[in-house]
């Protein structure tokens, strides 16, 4: 191209320095069309000293031309985009904005964005127009630049762009991104005028911020104007993963293979979200199946799976699947392929090898370890019994240990019986992280002292819950049958069919009586005081209410989907296997840490959990 360059565009001997006005419309076409045709930035660079030396800097034609000599190396070379501007005099909006976003899409120049922002404020020559604030904004949520984006948000108002659909959809993602879930959803409830992405983006809103049931119900709102896309998918995907949706979510799975062509079908990351989805949902064998079906997986694809299995206690699943992403795919994991490894390590109690792919992640692949690599090494080695190696761990961490890995101790403090002084210590450390208000850590301490007889103290603690206010977080489980999700708090009585649910409990009670099951009153909460309370109040859990509801609406043989927001107590993860192998169902629970699958008897935890 550069022969050609200098061949037709090389002024005439008689003219070596300008084009004579004759010819110079010519001459600026043909510039423009080379231009168009550059395809790397040394080309755009020979162009670019062609039009230094041939063109009047006073001509129109010249300055379209530098404004597209302006665009083209901002999308190649921000550096040299910036040599380009300064060397314009008085550059329009339209070189404005080139340059603002390109520094918001770059990785390392997003503050300049803001910064030239604030420059073409100062300088007052050419006004902001609508294509100048989505840009950046976009740098602005990227740095969580609230107080610049709101002086934005505030220039926009007054310029009176605030009915433009599309940056009201940057100042919704902005606001999101930000953590102000509040101010978008308010941008968003005050548009005039609203497209298919302003949908997208705040219902993702919603999903990030784990306001699942908003996000549905504005998906179902938004389905009365819009037909939604793969991004729509995707974020009911995840909505419906955080909800443990199984329906909702195998709908949206359907409806994409109905709406979408083969490309969409096929697009990796929204495959990626349906696996992830199934995993989250407790159908382990559908996001294999799926994983399994797709052409193409990338690193985050393999992790969802690795993931999945890590937290369904597929462990040798989880580890191999490590191995073949490694070997055989030749992928290169990141920092969270490693968060599923450690986590398949913690729960298959698999210690030595814990150990051995933390080190394997930091020589190996030189992945600096984060606080979840940390907590999950802390947590492995501390219910192992190993609590001293464990606290060496935390010693020599180079950041602060949050309170999942204080609590991780505590309760291997109290499982390990390892002495109420630690634990005493371990409580201290917790209610220092979380402000004095975590109810969890009183009913842990509690029992420490229960068991060491020293009732004084568990009255203690029960006085100074009162004195704080403290009040324990109440278990509840959900169970969607028909696409209906049914929730049940421990001890409820406000479902409609609470009688039927509570005879069902009598029968399930007197089935298990007979193969054996007795139940540990030490489950019971605080509050009750005899016996015979104790045990009642075990069977009305929030897990066996939902249960018995699942053995009642659903047909023989279908497995029984449990989702609870707190920890499987002993108690009950005894009494439900007995209930799995009694009534011939699989059972799944999802607790707050992991799956549990039920079934003849025994669970896939191995009871270590």
């Amino acid at each position: 191209m550069a022969m050609v360059l200098a061949a037709v565009i090389a002024p005439p001997s008689h003219l070596p320095h300008a084009i004579s006005n004759s010819d110079s419309f010519t001459h600026h076409r043909r510039l423009l069309l080379f231009l168009n045709s550059c395809t790397c930035i040394s080309q755009l660079k020979q162009l670019h000293a062609q039009t230094i030396r041939t063109t009047s800097s006073h001509h129109p034609n010249t300055f379209f031309l530098y404004s597209r000599i302006l665009h083209f190396s901002s999308l190649h070379d921000l550096r040299y985009a910036f040599r380009v501007f300064h060397q314009i005099e008085n550059p329009n909006s339209f070189m404005w904005n080139a340059l603002i976003r390109a520094c918001a899409r770059s990785t390392d120049r997003k503050q300049h964005a803001i910064a030239l922002y604030h420059r073409m404020l100062e300088q007052g020559s050419v006004m902001q127009d609508k294509h100048t604030f989505p840009f950046v904004l976009k740098a602005c949520a990227y740095l969580f630049a609230l107080s610049e984006g709101e002086q934005i948000h505030a220039q926009i108002l007054k310029l009176g762009f605030d009915s433009d659909v599309y940056i009201n959809n940057s100042l919704v993602h902005f606001y999101a991104t930000c953590d102000r879930l509040d101010f978008a959803k308010g941008v968003f409830d005050r548009m005039s005028e609203r497209s298919l992405v302003s949908w997208n983006v705040v219902i993702d809103a919603f999903v990030r911020f784990g306001e699942f049931d908003a996000a549905l119900n504005l998906f179902g709102e938004m389905q009365k104007f819009f037909e939604p896309d793969g991004y729509t998918i995707q974020s009911i995907a995840n909505a419906c993963a955080g909800m443990g949706s199984l329906s909702l979510g195998m709908w949206a799975h359907v409806f994409l293979l109905k709406k979408f062509d083969a490309d969409r079908v096929n697009d990796v990351l929204l495959n990626t979200s349906l696996v992830d989805m199934y995993c989250k949902c407790g159908s382990l064998e559908l996001a294999l199946q799926l994983f399994h079906r797709m052409p193409k997986r990338d690193v985050t694809s393999w992790n969802s799976m690795i993931l999945g299995f890590s937290t369904h206690g597929e462990v040798a699943a989880a580890l191999e699947y490590f191995g073949c992403m490694v070997r055989t795919e030749k992928l290169m994991p990141n920092a969270i392929t490693f968060v599923g490894v450690l986590s398949a390590c913690n729960h298959g109690g698999l210690v030595s090898e814990g150990r051995r792919y933390f080190d394997v992640m930091v020589t190996e692949y030189k992945i600096k370890p984060e606080l979840e690599h940390y907590g999950c090494l802390v947590d492995l080695l501390a219910r192992a019994g190993l609590i001293d190696e464990a606290l060496d761990v935390v010693s020599n961490m180079p950041m602060r240990p949050d309170l999942v890995i204080w609590r991780s101790l505590l309760d291997a403090c109290c499982k390990q019986n390892a002495g109420v002084e630690l634990s005493e210590e371990m409580a201290r450390r917790v209610l220092e992280a979380e402000g004095g208000v975590c109810s969890g850590v009183y009913v842990l301490l509690s029992r420490v002292y229960a068991s060491a007889s020293r009732w004084n103290d568990v009255g203690m603690v029960r006085k100074l819950m009162t004195d704080k206010g403290v009040v324990k977080e109440p278990g509840c489980s959900s169970i969607e049958i028909d696409g209906v999700a049914h929730e049940f708090f421990a001890g409820d009585t406000s479902h409609p069919q609470t009688e039927e649910i509570y005879s069902a409990l009598d029968v399930i009670e007197e089935r298990v009586e007979r193969v054996g099951y007795s139940p540990d009153s030490s489950q019971a909460p605080m509050v009750d005081e005899t016996i015979d309370g104790k045990q009642y109040s075990l069977r009305l859990h929030s897990e066996r209410l939902a249960i018995a509801f699942g053995l009642l609406k659903t047909k023989p043989g279908m497995p029984i989907r449990i989702f609870k927001n707190l920890r499987v107590c002993n108690n009950c993860h005894q009494v439900t296997k007995l209930i799995s192998r009694v009534f011939n169902r699989e059972i799944i629970v999802r607790d707050r840490i992991r799956f549990h699958h039920f079934k003849d008897g025994a669970c896939s935890c191995m009871d270590y959990w």
